[in-house]
């Protein structure tokens, strides 16, 4: 592909992802936060050092992240089962609840979207998935 085209690809997933962010349960709660509660949700209980690997960010960045959903009563910090001196940081019911509803709202959004497609569009992403995967993972 050439650049214009990389670009072209690349703004258009760019406008997606942050149409696709913007239908979120809370607005006030920035994206660094709803990413943490998201990772937690799919992963479980976290120390502060993996989710700082796994947010790819410092764990002092991390930690004042922790720290605002901790107040906001979005996690909890846990003493780890495997390990009574080591803490995790966990998903409150209120943070489950959170992400619970971020899904649906996107869900119903995107569903929106696709059902607007065309049978023939629509095949064209259900083929381009696992490679857009690829580049996500990356």
């Amino acid at each position: 592909m050439e650049n214009d085209g990389n670009q072209q690809l690349r703004l258009a997933i760019q406008r997606l992802a942050r149409r696709i962010r913007s239908n979120a349960a809370d607005d006030d709660i920035p994206e660094s936060q709803r990413s943490v509660l998201f990772t937690l949700h799919n992963h479980g209980p976290q120390s502060l050092g993996s989710l700082s690997d796994h947010e790819r960010v410092t764990p002092p960045s991390m930690n004042r992240t922790v720290n605002a959903l901790v107040e906001s009563g979005l996690v909890t910090r846990v003493t780890a089962q495997d390990d009574a001196r080591r803490i995790e940081i966990d998903l409150s019911p209120t943070g489950h609840t959170y992400v619970d509803e971020t899904r649906r709202r996107r869900d119903a959004w995107f569903s929106m979207r696709l059902d607007a497609l065309t049978e023939s569009q629509r095949r064209i992403l259900d083929k381009a998935t696992p490679v857009l995967k690829v580049l996500a993972e990356q």
